[in-house]
């Protein structure tokens, strides 16, 4: 939680008691489901919410906005991402049934309003949004191919209706089809943690 007082000083009360719950929630969803690794569930601030947070470093989500997250597992970055902004709208969706009634459960237990979490791929999802999110899902090609008719035209936001990815290592090859559209975002600039070094945010406008 000391990470997240850190980066995100301004939280409410209400957000922060939000994100302090969190912990005791995933420990126990993950002796049922094996959602984030034994390894890694110690460092679930660090690698987990503070790493779907470096969305909202990138862009501030204005009221009323519309985000698709693809691939959630069991709600990152879209719960972060949902606490953060509670005045935006979040679909949560994943193709493996026990993840999203994670993702759902967790919503639920901290009394997030504004989420909905959906049980499907997201070729049959027809709904559009302002932006689609993932975390280190698949290639951004594939992404791309599959959500891109979900971006909506008009658009609210400082940066136009687009893709936001959680992504690390190796980017080159994955960016190749999008080098002059696609732009990175260093969370290394924004989080100072050893972490963060090869971890970035890709923004593409489609």
């Amino acid at each position: 939680m000391e990470l997240i007082k850190k980066y995100f000083p301004d939280l409410s009360d209400k957000q922060f008691k939000q994100f302090e719950s969190l912990y005791d929630l995933y420990i126990d969803w993950n002796s049922k489901i094996n959602l984030i690794s034994r390894k890694d569930i110690e460092n679930l601030y660090e690698k987990h919410i503070l790493h779907s947070l470096g969305i909202a470093k990138v862009i501030r989500f204005t009221d009323n906005s519309a985000i698709l997250d693809v691939g959630t597992g069991g709600g990152f970055p879209g719960i972060p991402l949902a606490i953060m902004f509670p005045k935006a709208w979040f679909l949560l969706v994943d193709s493996i049934g026990k993840k999203v009634k994670v993702a759902e459960n967790v919503a639920l237990s901290i009394g997030l309003e504004n989420v909905e979490c959906r049980h499907c791929r997201v070729e049959d999802e027809k709904r559009e949004f302002d932006f689609v999110v993932s975390r280190a899902v698949m290639p951004l090609p594939d992404l791309v191919k599959i959500a891109k008719k979900n971006i909506i035209k008009e658009q609210q936001n400082a940066l136009p209706n687009g893709f936001l990815c959680l992504k690390g290592g190796e980017l080159q090859h994955e960016l190749q089809p999008y080098k002059n559209k696609a732009v990175l975002y260093d969370l290394s600039d924004y989080f100072k943690e050893e972490y963060f070094q090869t971890k970035k945010v890709v923004y593409l406008h489609p």
